[in-house]
């Protein structure tokens, strides 16, 4: 989960706080590790719109996103 004030960072008027999803890979080391997470079903269908045109207008993927290991947060 990412944790609450972390925005996108191609998009920093589009909070990410609390959006939920899958680390599929990570790289680097601490502490400039960073994730790349696949966005899960939940946060597919309640992102908002405009983070999808944004994505798609800028040939990104709105599916999955790159942060740092630190914006986020294991769930369990």
């Amino acid at each position: 989960r990412v944790k609450g004030g972390v925005n996108s960072p191609e998009f920093p008027e589009i909070s990410l706080a609390g959006w939920t999803g899958s680390v599929v890979e990570t790289s680097g080391k601490p502490p400039s590790q960073s994730v790349i997470i696949e966005w899960d079903a939940t946060t597919l269908e309640t992102m908002p719109k405009e983070y999808v045109e944004k994505c798609e207008s800028e040939n990104l993927f709105y599916s999955m996103a790159s942060l740092k290991a630190d914006d986020v947060e294991a769930v369990i």
